[in-house]
């Protein structure tokens, strides 16, 4: 039952990491096209990197827990 409900908690949380990365990713690419100010391309880029790299950390510690 634990086992169950962690795996549909992950997949759940991983799906949105990777939906808000890619929602940042195309503001930024949205913002530049528009000509936004270069303070806001850089700080949508900085939030992209930061769902990046908890996206790829949750999917490790996911990936840990289903070998063991």
């Amino acid at each position: 039952m634990y086992a169950r409900a962690m795996h549909t908690f992950a997949s759940i949380a991983i799906g949105l990491l990777m939906f808000a990365t890619i929602a940042v990713l195309f503001a930024g690419l949205f913002g530049m096209v528009r000509g936004q100010s270069g303070a806001t391309s850089n700080k949508l880029m900085r939030y992209r990197v930061l769902l990046q790299g908890a996206t790829l950390l949750l999917l490790v510690i996911f990936m840990s827990l289903l070998r063991s």
